[in-house]
């Protein structure tokens, strides 16, 4: 059992997810920008007692475009992927990078504090690790007596 949990959208938005699974309706409508935000590929994984969560952020500043909070005993990481070429653009352009803000939010155990929590930047890859995420996690038995 993870002590993280992974929050998404509701799975009954089935207009949402048909259009992002079969793209846009209209062969006109490729050329347009694309003005909604993103949601970044993330995992999170077990190491140890740490629980280390990546999001895949190529091309993404994360110095000034990127944010990791702790707020109501949730791990929130949000910012916005710029698109530094939209005004040199002429004419029609084919997209299929997002452009736009994203928010990921993770579940933290009660346990842990802001200070827990460490970020770095690789290769295009956010990599934020939990120290003790999954400390006491372990089912413990309890006596039932009669």
């Amino acid at each position: 059992m993870s002590n993280l949990a992974l929050w998404s959208r509701p799975a009954w938005d089935t207009d949402r997810w048909l259009r992002d699974f079969f793209g846009p309706a209209a062969a006109t409508d490729w050329f347009k920008p694309v003005t909604s935000g993103f949601t970044p590929a993330a995992e999170v994984v077990r190491d140890g007692d740490d629980a280390v969560v990546r999001l895949e952020l190529p091309g993404v500043d994360v110095d000034k475009d990127v944010n990791v909070e702790v707020e109501n005993g949730r791990l929130v990481i949000h910012g916005e992927h710029r698109d530094e070429h939209a005004e040199e653009q002429n004419g029609r352009t084919l997209r299929e990078i997002r452009y736009g803000s994203f928010r990921r939010t993770f579940q933290l155990p009660a346990h842990v504090t802001s200070e827990a929590i460490a970020a770095s930047y690789d290769a295009g890859v956010l990599t934020v690790r939990v120290a003790g995420a999954y400390a006491g996690a372990q089912p413990q038995r309890i006596a039932i007596t009669k």
